[in-house]
């Protein structure tokens, strides 16, 4: 209604003016009757209401879609009354649907094509890098180390750019099934021993119960417990030799706890650690860090339906806690 009187203020205002002028006109001239005026000027007021009131019925559910926001991008097909005006919008937001839907397309196959790009990418390069290892083993130290360590380094961001590629079809690539927490961490403690050794700092496994098993996806669990060891490593070195990995239940979810003694996450960082390119604070004085890390955590840890939750003080370290639901812990079935 607001949008039709908006529409027609125009129409309204001039009529206003012109029955305003008629009335000046009949003054002016000294005309002593005024009633033919005023009866003239009632009808055609009458004539006007009458109009819009038509006009309004007629296109009323036009006007009623104006004034409400799409809520998809189908909307837009739908029809309104069978008026030139309707018609013509009608048609004007199909052609407009048509290429959307064409640009969609577009960008859609752009996009897959940049993904398996990287996917080749990511696969080839493995291949030069465990070349390079193997040829770093028979040299001198601390050369052979060094090679070592930055080959380590390329290994990570191939493996973060491997899984940003898989998050896209994530839901495509679980494969739920039950997982030993202990054998899981130990797992990651292998792969990185080499990382613990060179910042010094070392993982300790607390269990306050043994054969705590969960339903999830092994790879992806695997994936998001890196990266939580990694970053609690990186943000010790030099300030502690120790992260604690916990494995316990609480209230009967399972729980596994990665707690450091490092730096700690600033207050104003913690509600953003987990968005995407997100470095912080601390990140600008660790240039390795890329801010994508804990975000591919975090969207695979709600696709898989579990929770993450985190205790951070500046200057005394971090807590970050993997929380399996009462149905995900098998343990408590």
């Amino acid at each position: 209604m607001k949008l039709f009187l908006k529409d027609h203020a125009l129409l309204i205002g001039l009529q206003i003016l012109q029955f305003t002028a008629i009335l000046l006109i009949y003054w002016l001239d000294g005309y002593p009757n005024l009633l033919p005026a005023l009866y003239a000027i009632f009808l055609g007021f009458c004539l006007l209401g009458g109009y819009l009131v038509y006009r309004y019925l007629n296109q009323r559910i036009f006007y009623q879609r104006l004034s409400r926001p799409l809520e998809s991008l189908d909307a837009s097909l739908q029809k309104t009354e069978q008026t030139p005006i309707s018609e013509a919008m009608d048609q004007l937001l199909r052609t407009q649907y048509k290429h959307y839907q064409e640009q969609i397309k577009r960008i859609e196959q752009e996009r897959e094509n940049h993904l398996k790009l990287m996917d080749q990418w990511v696969h080839q390069m493995k291949t030069p890098l465990s070349v390079i290892e193997l040829t770093a083993q028979n040299l001198d130290e601390p050369v052979s180390s060094s090679i070592r360590e930055e080959t380590e380094r390329m290994k990570t961001g191939l493996h973060t750019i491997l899984y940003m590629a898989r998050l896209r079809t994530i839901e495509q690539d679980f494969h739920i099934k039950p997982i030993l927490l202990s054998r899981l961490v130990h797992e990651v403690n292998g792969e990185h021993k080499r990382f613990y050794i060179r910042n010094q700092v070392y993982p300790k496994i607390e269990e306050s119960r043994k054969g705590i098993t969960v339903q999830t996806d092994g790879k992806w669990l695997f994936f998001i417990l890196s990266q939580l060891v990694l970053n609690a490593v990186k943000y010790s070195a030099g300030k502690s030799n120790r992260i604690v990995i916990s494995i316990y239940e609480q209230e009967r979810e399972a729980v596994l706890e990665v707690t450091d003694y490092g730096v700690g996450i600033p207050m104003t960082d913690q509600k953003r650690i987990f968005d995407a390119f997100f470095t912080g604070e601390n990140g600008r004085h660790f240039r390795e860090s890329t801010g994508m890390g804990l975000y591919l955590a975090k969207e695979a840890i709600q696709h898989l339906e579990h929770r993450i939750e985190i205790d951070s003080v500046v200057g005394e370290g971090s807590t970050f806690r993997i929380i399996f639901s009462e149905t995900q812990n098998l343990t408590a079935l």
